[in-house]
């Protein structure tokens, strides 16, 4: 995942609008820190349905990125039919390629599962970036279960403005969290205008400085991610898949 605040025509409505994974605490139940959560198989599924990110296989989405100057990123995220055994659970595997001018530099594998409450769990990540066509790093991959590191929450069941939570937590590497700012944000992307939408503060203690807001849409997804230093990803199509 990549973390990066509000700094372009993104306008929100701050109105205030249990996981089944084991020992988890906090907000809701939901992860904080670097808590231990003890996750029971049987609890979780890959038929991922959360309004806010339904995770159909086939499901597509692309994203336009300005990072500053003249590097544009397009970014496609693809459910695919796959799944991953990760800690017990059996995860949905999420392919996500970022391209610069056509050539790839970033291709990373996403783990996901909805546990029976229908919290959306962040189960880690196999990542590269490349450079002239070559692997030059693999930081930021993560596995739950592996070395410590512990799976986390992207989408909660119950979103409410205040509501915080970890993403993920891997000791030093990888230790994002997000807090709700609001359920009822408004945005237009390329793709469409949007309203009702939940909006995090995603941020990690591991590089104070980088924020970034991201929006979803109820039946699409991740619509918009705008970080303090004025990058904008934003969606430009959508394709649901089909089971």
């Amino acid at each position: 995942m990549r973390t990066a605040t509000l700094t372009t025509t993104l306008f929100i409505a701050l109105l205030a609008g249990g996981a089944g994974a084991g020992a988890a605490t906090g907000d809701d139940g939901l992860p904080q820190g670097g808590e231990p959560v003890t996750l029971d198989p049987a609890a979780f599924t890959t038929r991922i349905d959360n309004p806010y990110w339904p995770m159909v296989p086939g499901s597509r989405w692309l994203y336009r990125e300005n990072a500053g100057g003249r590097r544009v990123h397009h970014v496609t995220v693809t459910v695919t039919h796959r799944t991953k055994k990760v800690a017990g659970v059996t995860a949905r595997v999420v392919h996500d390629r970022d391209t610069v001018g056509g050539r790839l530099v970033e291709d990373t594998y996403d783990w996901y599962a909805q546990d029976r409450d229908g919290n959306i769990w962040y189960l880690g990540e196999d990542t590269r970036e490349y450079r002239n066509g070559r692997v030059v790093s693999r930081l930021g991959s993560w596995e739950a279960g592996v070395d410590g590191a512990q799976a986390g929450v992207i989408i909660p069941t119950r979103p409410r403005v205040g509501l915080t939570y970890r993403q993920e937590y891997y000791a030093g590497k990888a230790e994002d969290r997000a807090r709700v700012i609001a359920v009822h944000g408004r945005a237009r992307v390329p793709f469409g205008r949007f309203d009702d939408l939940l909006v995090t503060k995603d941020f990690t203690p591991l590089e104070p400085k980088a924020i970034e807001h991201k929006s979803y849409a109820r039946g699409v997804g991740l619509i918009l991610a705008v970080s303090r230093h004025g990058h904008r990803e934003e969606l430009v199509r959508f394709r649901r898949g089909s089971r």
